[in-house]
């Protein structure tokens, strides 16, 4: 195996270790992995034994330590293998190929971790220097980045999950604590021929909303259209799991719906379904009119009734601005909540004085950045009912 120049290996800035391992802790949440305050404390000191300079020390502690379920281990694998990979150095033609994802199992697991890159005496390079470029790149502006971080940044945004925020339903679940279920109280005492038995409880079982994504398509979106795509194909991707599916429209001058293109296990092979199903791609914007269409066609056939709706749009409208205003009323009123991403609104100096952007803001719930995936990570959190403050 070739080995890399030691030019490459010496990172020029200081890393802060503490805020990498905590950049990967929220790249695990938003691709559904439970990790808490707690998890994360555990992690952490857990490094702070084994120490944070190699590769598989890293791994084990988090897999150990932020997983909760046999369903978290998939995901945890896929987001390090996302976080912790470099991009190769320019002109490097000898980097060996990335190894298999990591298996489920113990004593295959260690084998098929990511292999990273290693100085000339066979020191694991350190994971912090490793993670750095990820944690930067989860606060770029997407428009900005280059072909490599786009590859890195398609990774990163392949691990995502968006799930709506929790309601309760009619069914009841057991439960702990709760009303009293006479039905499996009765059979704990038939199955134990009539002697004292616990009370058994039960609870409303809660499921998560539907989630609709309305993509701008314009022209004004395209630098960031692509990766929201894949975005929207992560969270159509995860929705299976949930059983609520998540809803994928394209708004530009016309209304497409995507779903079923983004039914496709592989982003690349949906994305290219969509751009052929999609006829308004870098057109121009339509708002007002397309909203209409949405609610008259999809909004009455409980679509959008009592869901998540998600625009991801810059608010630049080419229509008539009071009927942008007039449809947002009516989506506000049909929806549970509407939340807008923009990923305008990270730009220094920026204010919502476009007229479609004004017209809408007063019937939107959270209005919130969209430009990095750091800001898709808080839309994540805001759509699963975490405050938008």
């Amino acid at each position: 195996m070739s080995t890399v120049p030691r030019a490459h290996l010496s990172p020029a800035p200081a890393v802060d270790a503490t805020a990498v391992l905590v950049g990967f802790a929220r790249a695990l949440r938003a691709a559904g992995v439970a990790t808490g305050p707690d998890r994360v404390q555990s992690f952490l000191a857990a490094l702070a034994l084994l120490g944070s300079e190699k590769r598989s020390d890293v791994y084990w502690a988090g897999r150990l330590t932020l997983c909760g379920s046999q369903d978290d281990l998939e995901r945890y694998d896929r987001v390090f293998a996302a976080y912790f990979t470099p991009k190769p150095p320019v002109g490097d033609r000898t980097r060996r190929a990335p190894g298999p994802r990591p298996a489920l199992h113990l004593v295959t697991a260690e084998a098929a971790m990511p292999a990273g890159p290693e100085e000339e005496d066979g020191t694991p390079w350190p994971a912090g220097a490793l993670a750095s470029s990820a944690e930067v790149l989860r606060h770029r502006d997407m428009a900005e980045l280059s072909a490599a971080e786009r590859a890195q940044l398609r990774r990163l945004l392949a691990a995502f999950a968006l799930s709506g925020e929790p309601r309760r339903t009619p069914r009841l679940r057991p439960a702990r604590r709760g009303g009293v279920d006479p039905r499996r109280t009765v059979r704990e005492l038939l199955h134990r021929g009539g002697e004292p038995a616990r009370l058994r409880y039960r609870a409303p079982a809660t499921k998560p909303r539907r989630v609709v994504l309305l993509l701008d398509v314009s022209g004004s979106m395209d630098p960031y259209a692509s990766a929201l795509l894949r975005f929207a194909h992560a969270a159509a991707q995860a929705s299976p799991t949930t059983r609520t599916p998540t809803e994928v429209f394209t708004i530009g001058t016309r209304l497409t719906r995507v779903t079923r293109e983004l039914a496709h296990r592989d982003p690349d092979t949906a994305l290219a379904a969509v751009a052929s199903a999609v006829p308004d791609w870098s057109g121009g914007t339509r708002l007002g009119e397309m909203l209409r269409a949405f609610l008259d066609r999809w909004g009455q056939r409980s679509t959008a009734r009592g869901a998540v709706v998600v625009v991801l749009s810059d608010g630049w409208e080419r229509g008539d601005p009071e009927l942008l205003a007039a449809q947002m009323r009516r989506l506000h009123r049909l929806a549970h909540r509407v939340v807008w991403a923009n990923p305008r609104k990270a730009r220094p100096g920026y204010a919502p004085l476009a007229a479609g952007m004004a017209a809408a803001l007063p019937s939107v719930d959270a209005f919130v950045e969209g430009h990095s995936l750091a800001a898709l990570e808080r839309l994540a959190a805001v759509v699963r009912g975490a405050s938008d403050a």
